[in-house]
């Protein structure tokens, strides 16, 4: 990309930055710079978000020592000539990282009434969580605490990490707990081990140095996780699924959750990835369930809505012995902040 349309890139990026200050002026720096713009113009990894959580990783490995006092002074001024200083000094280790991984913790008030419903209808008294391409608390939902705009409250009301999401719509949540959650696997093709003093460190790093409270959610997120961590399985999930699977214990049913992950797939990557599905349930029972945009689970409804609608359906499905039958039984938005649910409980 030649230096001018980076600069674009990076001038627009900060443009639309709203909650971070310093991102927002630490970019403008790098689009105002040619030579930040030359030794980014060859990087793999060149996207604003991506070079920000670079020079914020080497901050909290304390290889930027100036870059660092400016973001701990709150001071923009300084941030941009020090942030500028650390590109041209290290371009090597801002531009080869890893791709920006954020917690996102808000699909769980999504996925928890889901999961609870796809055991009702399996019948199962425990569940091993099986979740494909996200990083956060997805196989952790049960010990954290969710409050419903109704008035409900599932999950643990004791648990350091509190959601809230508001429902529409007629009926409530299911008002049942998870069931007892016998194994966590993560599938990812370059997981996130949390145990991991480097893994966990860019995690930190894709947190913006201005966002303390964010930052703050963000430890207690990690601490969760790492009192339980989840097997990972590192692989193409349609490669890996049976494996991934293979990992839950016999006699606890498998639930395989994709939170908008499927539409990093093309359609037929996405067919191959049901016959899986298929597969791993030859001999036991396998739940799916599914957050992804309308139209883009193979097999969910979609209800006669749109896949431009601004929405995600929720699916859940049960394999084992007979033909897939998958069914919507929500609606949500903001990334799980609001939804709609639409099966009897």
């Amino acid at each position: 990309m030649p230096a001018r349309d980076l600069a674009e890139v990076y001038r627009r990026f900060a443009e639309a930055e709203g909650t971070s200050p310093l991102s927002a002026r630490v970019t403008v720096a790098l689009s105002g710079s040619a030579e930040a713009l030359r030794a980014l113009e060859t990087a793999r990894a060149r996207q604003p978000a991506g070079v920000l959580a670079a020079l914020h990783d080497l901050v909290l490995a304390g290889r930027a020592p100036a870059l660092a006092a400016a973001y701990a002074a709150g001071d923009g001024e300084a941030a941009a000539v020090a942030a500028v200083d650390t590109l041209l000094r290290t371009p090597d280790a801002v531009a080869a990282r890893r791709p920006v991984r954020t917690v996102e913790t808000a699909r769980c008030a999504v996925l928890y009434p889901a999961v609870v419903e796809a055991a009702r209808r399996a019948g199962a008294d425990a569940v091993g969580l099986v979740d494909v391409g996200s990083v956060g608390l997805d196989h952790h939902l049960d010990r954290l605490g969710i409050t419903y705009s109704t008035g409900q409250v599932l999950g643990d009301p004791s648990s350091p990490v509190q959601l809230s999401a508001s429902v529409v719509g007629n009926r409530p949540v299911p008002a049942t707990a998870v069931p007892e959650v016998v194994a966590r696997v993560a599938v990812d093709p370059d997981p996130v081990d949390v145990t991991d003093a480097d893994d966990a460190r860019w995690l930190r790093a894709c947190v913006a140095p201005d966002q303390a409270e964010r930052a703050a959610r963000l430890e207690a997120e990690l601490a969760l996780m790492r009192a339980d961590p989840p097997q990972l399985v590192r692989g193409d999930a349609v490669e890996v699924l049976p494996d991934a699977v293979g990992r839950v214990p016999d006699g606890a049913l498998p639930v395989v959750t994709t939170t908008w992950a499927l539409s990093r797939y093309p359609l037929e990557s996405r067919l191959r990835f049901l016959h899986r599905l298929d597969e791993a349930a030859a001999g036991r029972a396998v739940a799916w369930v599914s957050v992804e945009g309308v139209g883009v689970a193979p097999a969910v409804p979609t209800l006669g809505d749109r896949r431009a609608s601004g929405h995600s359906t929720i699916g859940v499905a049960v394999l084992g012995g007979s033909v897939l039958h998958a069914e919507a039984v929500g609606r949500c938005w903001s990334r799980g902040r609001l939804l709609s649910w639409l099966a009897d409980s």
